[in-house]
């Protein structure tokens, strides 16, 4: 008799048994990473917006406010100059003129009589510039009335030598040399006042008269060759006749800068007209349409739809309620009226695509015929009651109050205070200024007091569009607005499910380890049993063949 078995042999997968056990497992942390990315699409839209919305406010600063000054970055305070001429001469010729932020408006008559002039001297021909004169000695240099330097000429040194000692102390001095050549061979040292209206002076102090020798003084200490007196300039402004010593005259008119270049003839003037730059409220406007739409699009793209009216799939915040929000609250502005004029006062309105779209022809007659409507339509404006208070800034926040001002038994500024709460406002140290405190709804504010009594004070302020848009935007888009409020709880989310997702993955990783052992033994195990049935086999067929 012979006995006969069969073998047992494994052709189980054991990778593949573990590995979807583990799957089963990370098929959550699959789910969750998927939200994740999910997340991170909108933080990404919201992030955009953010910055389309910073920007639009950024852009409205200078439409945001009316205050006038010289501190101002208004463009209601940006000021531009015309000159023109009566009479045969020509205004760019006379005069040029720069103005500054705040200059007072208005026009005023200018004729000039003479243009201030530094005197201008010259020495006889000299043969060479550069052979040695042999001159030895000291000379005192400078303008009359001013501080002069000692010169020391060697024998060796020649008309360019004299001319850099010179100029090596014009910072000094105020008088500079320079060499003109007249001819081949004919050379003249001249020198030249850096300062209008003063007479140049000079003395020889030991040695060689250098000045003398070189034919720019007579024995007497004369100049003998005067090529242009100095002398101050002469004008009448407004009717008003009035001498500087100097062509560039600033404090005539307070912000504006003239600049006189020559004298305007007998019968003839100029006028200068000072008026708002109204070429700044327009650029200002056009940037105010352009990062609007820029906003407007990005809003649009994230109300994308697919042919069957499905969301997009870019548009990650299709209906969105904060987005949505904003919106609103742009346009709802935006359709307000303020001293009965609106936007379209200004010119602009919105297209067939809500776009919105400046035409500038409207604008530019309405800034000529009633700007101070525009003024109102778009800042804020702060007015007080007296005149002894004047607003030197509205704040980004503007406020109407009743401000006590008290001041002491010497008529010095002290406090002021709303309600009787005088830690609202500091005073500055030279009791001039009244500042709004920061972390308050008046900070920002300043006020300059002239007064030497105290008294009770009306403030007075109202919003226009553009104060309100820039206000909302800068909130809206700041660190603590309603777009970094989701922001920050989608990255909240995503931080809290990535922990998860890396409890998931390690739990998962663990249970890999642990099939992995587990069915090590199984496989153990079969080994095991496969080797005693071959065993029990042999064993079994040598007995039968015995």
């Amino acid at each position: 008799m012979s006995t006969s078995g069969t073998s047992t042999t494994s052709s189980i997968d054991w990778g593949a048994l573990i590995q979807a056990a583990v799957n089963a497992k990370l098929a959550r942390a699959t789910q969750i990473s998927t939200k994740i990315t999910a997340n991170q699409a909108k933080v990404t839209a919201y992030q955009g917006l953010q910055t389309a919305l910073s920007t639009l406010s950024s852009g409205l600063s200078t439409l945001s406010t009316a205050v006038i000054n010289s501190f101002s970055t208004s463009v209601f305070a940006s000021r531009a100059a015309t000159v023109s001429a009566t009479g045969n001469v020509s205004a760019s010729a006379a005069l040029s003129m720069a103005v500054n932020t705040g200059a007072a408006t208005g026009k005023h008559t200018l004729t000039i009589s003479q243009i201030a002039t530094a005197q201008k001297v010259a020495s006889a021909s000299q043969s060479s510039q550069t052979s040695a004169l042999g001159y030895s000695g000291t000379f005192s240099l400078g303008l009359a009335g001013g501080s002069t330097a000692e010169i020391t000429v060697t024998s060796g040194m020649s008309l360019q030598d004299i001319q850099d000692a010179i100029n090596a102390q014009t910072s000094t001095t105020n008088v500079q040399a320079s060499i003109i050549q007249v001819s081949s061979g004919s050379y003249q040292l001249t020198l030249t006042g850096t300062e209008d209206a003063a007479d140049i002076s000079y003395s020889s102090t030991s040695g060689d008269d250098i000045l003398n020798k070189l034919g720019i003084t007579d024995s007497s200490g004369t100049f003998t060759n005067v090529l242009q007196t100095s002398q101050a300039a002469k004008f009448t402004l407004d009717g008003i006749a009035l001498t500087r010593n100097t062509n560039d005259i600033q404090d005539v008119l307070s912000g504006v800068t003239f600049s006189l270049m020559q004298a305007t003839p007998s019968g003839t003037s100029l006028t200068v007209d000072i008026e708002p730059d109204g070429s700044q409220i327009t650029d200002a406007l056009e940037a105010f349409v352009k990062n609007y739409n820029a906003f407007r699009d990005a809003v649009t793209a994230q109300q994308a739809t697919n042919s069957d009216g499905t969301a997009a799939s870019s548009a990650v915040l299709f209906g969105d309620g904060t987005m949505r929000d904003i919106m609103d609250q742009l346009q709802s502005i935006l359709s307000t009226s303020v001293g009965g004029m609106t936007m379209a006062n200004l010119g602009l309105s919105f297209n067939e695509k809500n776009e919105l779209q400046l035409d500038t022809g409207t604008l530019s007659t309405i800034l000529n015929t009633n700007l101070s409507g525009v003024t109102k339509l778009l800042a804020a404006q702060t007015t007080t009651s007296s005149s002894q208070l004047t607003v030197v800034n509205t704040g980004a926040s503007p406020q109407s109050f009743t401000l006590d001002v008290n001041v002491d038994s010497s008529g010095k500024l002290v406090s002021a205070s709303v309600e009787g709460d005088s830690s609202l406002f500091t005073i500055s140290s030279d009791g001039k200024s009244i500042i709004g405190a920061s972390g308050t709804i008046y900070a920002g504010m300043a006020f300059t007091y002239s007064g030497t009594t105290s008294q009770t004070i009306t403030v007075t302020s109202t919003l226009g569009l553009a104060n309100r848009i820039y206000q909302f935007a800068k909130t809206a888009s700041g660190s603590t607005g309603a777009l970094q409020t989701q922001i920050s709880s989608l990255i909240d989310q995503d931080t809290s499910m990535s922990s998860k997702v890396s409890d998931i993955q390690s739990a998962a990783t663990t249970f890999q380890s642990q099939l992995e052992a587990q069915y090590a033994k199984y496989q153990a195990a079969i080994a095991s049993a496969d080797n005693t049935l071959t065993y029990l086999k042999a064993l079994l067929n040598a007995g039968s063949k015995n």
